[in-house]
């Protein structure tokens, strides 16, 4: 099958297969002797394993790891799990990192005044980051307490 049917039955996009190609990701598609990329039933039980792997919003890099683990047959479950884990705990670090922004913001909103005024902490706040005061100090200020 060609890349446009190889995109509609992977659910990966053509210019995102090129990209995986480019990178390394995914091996080289064969090519017909005018050139176009073919693909045949394992390119695309590749190509849907990678979407799989993003949608659960692995990286590139940890991708090339669950690919090379995925077609060892002689692996290890648990460099597997290894893996997924330590995904777990960057998504886990990133979740309270959100969680602590929408804090900060919410309490940023729940002292701004939203009227006509120009004073407003949110602004304070943001310019804050750009070089004098920094999070810790404004979080002081205004005494949020860090989720950690």
């Amino acid at each position: 099958m060609n890349i446009g049917q190889a995109s509609k039955a992977s659910g990966v996009s053509s210019k995102m297969i090129r990209y995986y190609e480019q990178i390394g990701l995914i091996r080289p598609a064969l090519r017909t002797a005018s050139s176009y990329r073919t693909y045949g039933d394992n390119d695309i039980h590749t190509l849907r394993f990678v979407r799989r792997a993003r949608d659960l919003g692995f990286s590139v890099e940890q991708i090339k790891e669950l690919l090379a683990l995925w077609r060892d047959r002689s692996r290890a479950s648990s460099d597997v799990k290894s893996v997924a884990l330590e995904h777990v705990a960057e998504l886990e670090r990133k979740i309270a990192a959100i969680q602590e922004m929408t804090k900060t913001l919410k309490h940023l909103a729940s002292h701004c005044h939203g009227d006509d005024r120009p004073e407003c902490p949110i602004i304070d706040e943001i310019a804050s980051g750009v070089g004098k005061e920094s999070t810790d100090a404004v979080k002081t200020r205004f005494g949020i307490v860090s989720l950690k």
